[in-house]
């Protein structure tokens, strides 16, 4: 089969690591796996990692366990048909057209036989990132329980665009009991014009939430508020952000403490009354940790998924313990959650926020533009099996 392949040897730029191989052998299956022939594949900033061989060598990790592919297939969304099935996948048939969740187990995990959330066991991983075989290829290998239907009203790029994003967003929100999004919810999203974000704000809006959201320029601010947020802050209006001055640097304190304040009257004023956010909806990190957890309310949540600014967050803990605030990690999908997304997906309540689609062979330059944060609008789509009038359109 054709696949878009990365090889240790090429670790770095994604425009260079990424490169198109005719010769690649099509995956086995085992009995409870699915071939899917590939129509249409999201891009995700987890393969920008997987190119650069940082934070996490993928190639070398799934060596170490035994695997003997010496290159990475990644992509971890997915429309197409279902080309093949293991002996012994039940209820999924040859022809049917559908998408793939990225939530990747072992379902003999004894955390998951016991009943508790696949996504935190240790043996879940990323589908198309840790796993190999994902959807930058004619074919992928993946899970059956994995094999969700495709909306009837969406083209295969449209269908192919939100579902990991629209999963994690899912998980982010409404996965972490005490701290679920509730109807009159004000929610600050951080990203609001890119493909999490875009997904987290109707999230908010379908449970009757409000998203304020966090960009870096009038236009983005824009876009986000025609997804559906109330208001936007462009961030470079602000200039308080990374590790905030240690307590003994009074002045520095007093500084950075201005600024958040600032940052937080902004929210206010957006929102019309005096009104923290009940949930920030994080993955920049290291930039902007310490303010969301500064704005958030009391009893509140801060809830994140990435760390693209840096991983390396500094948290004033006297807003964090006194006010018992949380800071919530949340990673990937379970099958309940990717269900229920779907389903929203499936009755048109969700947008996949298209933003454009890219031929088959330049997806590694879409995702160099992706690692230099020049992608801003919703999501960004690769045709593979795919040729449709329609895909491309602004959803």
């Amino acid at each position: 089969m054709t696949a878009l392949v990365v090889r240790a040897e090429r670790f770095g730029d994604p425009e260079q690591a990424f490169q198109v191989e005719t010769e690649v052998p099509v995956p086995a299956l085992g009995p409870h796996e699915v071939l899917i022939g590939v129509k249409a594949a999201g891009v995700n900033y987890n393969n920008v990692w997987a190119a650069r061989g940082y934070p996490v060598d993928v190639i070398g990790a799934r060596q170490r366990a035994g695997e003997p592919e010496d290159f990475h297939i990644g992509g971890s969304d997915a429309s197409g048909i279902v080309y093949a099935t293991g002996s012994e996948v039940e209820g999924i048939e040859i022809g049917d057209e559908v998408i793939v969740h990225p939530g990747y187990w072992d379902q003999q995990d004894p955390w998951i036989a016991s009943g508790k959330d696949p996504m935190i066991a240790p043996s879940a991983q990323i589908w198309g990132y840790n796993t190999n075989y994902g959807s930058f290829a004619q074919f992928a290998r993946v899970q059956a329980h994995q094999v969700l239907p495709k909306a009837a009203h969406l083209s295969w790029a449209e269908a192919a665009a939100p579902t990991l994003v629209g999963t994690t967003a899912y998980r982010m929100l409404h996965g972490w009991q005490g701290n679920t999004v509730q109807p009159g919810d004000l929610v600050l999203v951080w990203g609001g014009s890119g493909g999490l974000g875009t997904q987290a704000i109707q999230l908010v809006n379908q449970a009757g939430g409000q998203a304020v959201t966090v960009v870096s320029d009038d236009e983005r601010g824009r876009y986000a508020e025609k997804i559906g947020a109330i208001g936007y802050i462009d961030r470079n209006d602000y200039g308080h952000w990374g590790v905030p001055p240690l307590v003994d640097d009074r002045a520095g304190q007093k500084e950075w403490t201005s600024e958040a304040r600032r940052f937080g009257k902004r929210i206010w004023e957006i929102a019309g009354e005096r009104k923290d956010p009940a949930i920030v909806f994080e993955h920049p990190g290291g930039a902007t940790v310490p303010t969301s957890v500064f704005v958030c309310e009391s009893g509140g949540m801060v809830v994140i998924c990435a760390g693209t600014s840096g991983y390396d967050a500094m948290v004033d803990l006297r807003y964090h313990w006194t006010r018992q605030k949380r800071l919530q990690g949340s990673h990937g999908t379970n099958d309940e959650q990717a269900k229920a997304y779907n389903d929203l997906v499936r009755a048109g309540e969700i947008s996949p926020c298209l933003g454009r689609t890219v031929r088959f062979d330049e997806l590694p330059q879409a995702h160099a533009a992706m690692g230099r944060g020049e992608q801003v609008f919703g999501n960004v789509v690769g045709l593979v099996g795919a040729v449709d009038e329609h895909d491309g359109r602004s959803a």
